[in-house]
This record gives structure tokens, C-alpha cells and sequence, in this order.
């Protein structure tokens, strides 16, 4: 089965039911264009971030976060690196927080990354931090929260109450905020946000496009119990942010893989019962991408394409091609709506309330 073709028939995404199963996360994902429009309209905070970064003139910057705003960190160490010039990693924050170690790092900025600011080792590696001199940045949902409080900078999302168990509007302004951030160190702040207002704009043609091939989309998966999804490059993130979704919302054991740790290996258990989504992008490291793919059908594994190059993966069963971003590095804002609503139409396909997944809360306090 090939999908690339945008239904007729009523979106499943928009005007459902408040008490339908799923309701808040569907809701949440129709609501990412107006959220990330809503980050645009304040962007001050961001601009005293970029400054103090600035007279800092540091030699790297550390990323933390946990879950969804991991991935957002995974996506901030090539934000950084490209639009900003300067190095960016995801710290450890075991290494600090639980062993304790004076890292040499200790003094380097911190841009810490959580939706609800309530994660107590984020709050404890930011207070740390500050105590050891470094500049200390904040990018929260929540403005009066404990790790706004730790930090020396507060970055508001501005995405609204989030709802959803399942992080949808909060990690799409996280992407858009680190863009924002990186961009106006880099002096490129007028060209990122334009790019973001036309991203927007595309982020709902998307949603309403892609919804029903979702709902076609997730019906050959509905008995699978594990799942691979491989990206590279900017989009390693939106690989471990599908994987998140599915797992959390879909009870599958999805796994992120860059392309090279695919063929190292993991390649080994693929059979035609282990589906694999591939994120493909028009940027310089789609043919890895379209390499990992031949190797996947090579395997006789499902291979489900998703993103701006999905046409161009050849032998995919399903494709869920997205616009191509005004500026290549916004891609992965897009390129995570396939797998947003995939998750969702999955979720309702195995009997599943994606609102209600088993074990989690909002709040995810850290093992």
C-alpha cells in the first residue's frame, strides 16, 4: 500500500467529540499552528538570551531535558551548530546531579528544556549550574515554575495549557524557540521568524492533509509490537520523538536509530513483521537515509516514509510526504506531523485512549 494522496472525506483530526477518546491530543495537535504563531508574538526573551550568549562568547553550550524536550535538545545541537556556529551537546545530568562530578564543563551555558518546569533533576542540574557561574537559560511552558525560578533567563513557549499526556503544541515551540534562539545569536533572527510564520501556515495544511492518510497509515500497523524509526542529521530528533509517540500513546517498543547505528546492527532483526519509519528530508544527509532504506527493504521489512523527500524512498509501502520548511532547518516542525498523527489514529486502531496512557501523567518525574 502507497499513500500519498490527501482524502475528501471529513478530517478525523478536526471537530471531533470532547469525550472521544484522544480528544485533548488530537486537539493539541490541530492547535500547533496557532501555538507557534503565539511564540512568535513575544519573542524579548529570546532576544536577552541571545545577547547574554553573546557577551559570553562561550567555546560550547550544554542542552538538558528529559523526554520530548530531550528530543528538542537532540534538535538544539544542530540548531546551534548551524544557525549559531557554536558547538552544542546534551549534557549529563547523572554525571552532575547524582555523581556529583565537577566537570570542567561546570561554568559553560545551560539551555534547560522542560514543558511543565517540574522535573526535579532538570531544576537541580539549572540551580547547580548557576552555582557554578554558568549563564543559565530556562525555555518552559510554564514562566512561574520551579525551573523558572532556578534560572537566570526565562524563554516562555507561549503554546498555552497543555493538556495531552502526549507532548504535541510544547515540543514544536520547544523546536521553534531553540531555532529563534540560535538564529539571533547567529544573526540570522529575521530570517528564522519569517520562516516560522510560513512554517506555521504549512503546519496547518499539513494537519488537515495528512489526516485521513494517517488514519490508512496505521492500519497495516495495528498488531505490530516493535518498530524502528531512523533519521539523521536535524531529523535524528523527529526519529526519537515518532519513536516516543508510538511508544507512549500505541504500547509499541519503538526505538530511534540514526542511519549508521541501523546498519550496525539492528539491520539484523528486521523481518517482513517489523515496520521501519524513515524521516526523509531534502537536506545533505537524505542519501543515508535513502541508503538505510534499501537496506530495510533488502530485509523484507514494512518500510513506512515520512517528511519533504518521502517520493523519493523508493519501495516504501506507505508515504506521508509533508512541505518542504522555508528555511532547511525548520524542517523537523513539520516532519513530526506524520507521526503525531499516525500515533493518534494507531492509539484509536488498538482499542487505546492516547489521553490516558498507562503508567504516565503530565508531570513525568525522573527514575
Amino acid at each position: 500500500m502507497v499513500v500519498t494522496c490527501i482524502s475528501s472525506t471529513p478530517s478525523p483530526v478536526s471537530g471531533s467529540r470532547p469525550d472521544r477518546a484522544g480528544a485533548r491530543f488530537r486537539a493539541e495537535i490541530v492547535e500547533q499552528p496557532d501555538a507557534l504563531l503565539r511564540l512568535l508574538a513575544d519573542t524579548r526573551a529570546i532576544a536577552v538570551a541571545a545577547r547574554a550568549i553573546g557577551r559570553a562568547g562561550p567555546p560550547f553550550i550544554r542542552l538538558v531535558g528529559h523526554g520530548s524536550s530531550d528530543n528538542a535538545a537532540t534538535y538544539g545541537t544542530y540548531a546551534f551548530g548551524l544557525l549559531a556556529k557554536i558547538p552544542a551537546f546534551r549534557a549529563s545530568i547523572s554525571l552532575s546531579v547524582y555523581y556529583e562530578a565537577d566537570e570542567e564543563t561546570a561554568a559553560q551555558p545551560v539551555v534547560a528544556l522542560s514543558q511543565s518546569g517540574r522535573t526535579p533533576d532538570v531544576v537541580d542540574y539549572v540551580e547547580r549550574a548557576r552555582r557554578h557561574g554558568a549563564l543559565t537559560i530556562a525555555v518552559t511552558n510554564e514562566p512561574t515554575s520551579e525551573l523558572a525560578g532556578a534560572a537566570e533567563i526565562v524563554v516562555p513557549l507561549g503554546a498555552g495549557p497543555e493538556r495531552a499526556v502526549a507532548a504535541t503544541k510544547t515540543y514544536v515551540n520547544q523546536l521553534g524557540a531553540i531555532a529563534l534562539l540560535a538564529g539571533a545569536i547567529g544573526g540570522r533572527e529575521g530570517e528564522i521568524a519569517d520562516g516560522l510564520r510560513r512554517t506555521a501556515e504549512l503546519l496547518a495544511g499539513a494537519v488537515d492533509t495528512l489526516a485521513q492518510p494517517a488514519v490508512d497509515a496505521a492500519r497495516p500497523l495495528a498488531f505490530a509490537g516493535r518498530l524502528f524509526a531512523v533519521g539523521r542529521g536535524v531529523e535524528f530528533a523527529t526519529a526519537r520523538e515518532v519513536a516516543l509517540k508510538l511508544t507512549e500513546t500505541c504500547r509499541i517498543a519503538a526505538e530511534p536509530l540514526t542511519t549508521t547505528d541501523l546498519a550496525h546492527g539492528p539491520v539484523a532483526a528486521l523481518d517482513s513483521l517489523f515496520p521501519v519509519w524513515a524521516v526523509a528530508t531534502r537536506d545533505p544527509c537524505l542519501p543515508t537515509v535513502l541508503e538505510a532504506a534499501k537496506r530495510v527493504r533488502a530485509a523484507g521489512a514494512f518500510l513506512i516514509a515520512a517528511g519533504d523527500a518521502a517520493p523519493e524512498v523508493q519501495g516504501a509501502a506507505v508515504r506521508l510526504p509533508v512541505p518542504e520548511a522555508p528555511v532547511p532547518v525548520l524542517s523537523p516542525l513539520l516532519s513530526i506531523i506524520p507521526g503525531q498523527l499516525v500515533a493518534l489514529a494507531l492509539a484509536e486502531a488498538r482499542g487505546l485512549d492516547p489521553d490516558k496512557p498507562a503508567g504516565l501523567e503530565k508531570v513525568t518525574l525522573a527514575a
